[in-house]
């Protein structure tokens, strides 16, 4: 069965290129700046949530405004992924009444389009380490690795959510209850330390805790994750993978139907 996906895939490999490039263009259309907002929405809500949250937390934590950054790049990689791709089925139910294509091309897209944007806000990243003094050392040649966690991690939930989607539409009113919460319940912008002893478990059941913090780990320490955090962070990964693949699978032949 694999064998089939992946040749389907090599098919239809242009299409999907043609789809990234679509959603891109479509996000900045009548935009002055266009792509360069790319560049220039991370660094704003960085000075934005600097401000805020610094003075909130009074905190410690040594620049300041790339811990922000850091978290923020992590959360929007997944989260642009997953919102976009929970109605990408339903938003080409034209075409894919009317011819064949893998109805799973759609959800991946998104994800490859999130992940794009992910490579200029790394831009940012790079303008507001040299502002503030963070060494840069080859260790930040690293970060495709944590970029790819979240990136399997992502897509994994897109499938699961756009193959749910198709049939209760309900779920992207929900979602964004729930991401506004794990947003809230995940250290993008305080410390962990904020939250007392007792609830400190919340982080650890908290899959995009320990992917922040790798990602930190070699941006702001410039120190490679152990064994240990790349194990936990590809299982999560890899088990979301699956997981929404196989949720995708079980229901493609259904969406027909329902969208």
């Amino acid at each position: 069965m694999m064998k089939n996906y992946w040749a389907n895939f090599i098919k239809y490999r242009h299409l999907l290129r043609e789809l990234v490039i679509n959603d891109i263009k479509l996000k900045y259309r009548r935009s002055v700046l266009g792509i360069i907002w790319s560049v220039l929405q991370p660094l704003m809500m960085m000075v934005v949530l600097t401000l805020v949250f610094s003075n909130l937390f009074k905190s410690d934590i040594p620049y300041f405004p790339v811990y922000v950054l850091t978290g923020r790049i992590v959360w929007d990689l997944y989260y642009q992924g997953t919102a976009s791709s929970m109605g990408s089925v339903v938003a080409n139910a034209s075409l894919i009444k009317k011819v064949y294509v893998p109805k799973y091309i759609f959800p991946l897209a998104r994800c490859l389009s999130s992940l794009v944007n992910t490579g200029f806000s790394l831009v940012a990243l790079l303008i507001v380490m040299l502002v503030v003094g963070v060494k840069i050392t080859p260790v930040i040649l690293l970060l495709p690795i944590p970029i790819f966690y979240v990136f399997l991690f992502a897509t994994g939930v897109g499938l699961l959510l756009s193959a749910y989607n198709v049939f209760f539409r309900d779920i992207s009113y929900l979602y964004e209850v729930f991401t506004t919460a794990w947003m809230y319940f995940t250290p993008l912008f305080y410390p962990p330390t904020v939250l007392p002893e007792k609830y400190q478990f919340i982080f650890t059941i908290n899959p995009l805790y320990y992917m922040v913090d790798f990602f930190r780990q070699i941006v702001m320490y410039q120190s490679f994750p152990t064994v240990k955090d790349n194990i936990i962070c590809l299982s999560i990964g890899i088990v979301s993978f699956i997981i929404g693949f196989y949720a995708f699978y079980k229901k493609q032949d259904k969406f027909i139907l329902y969208v």
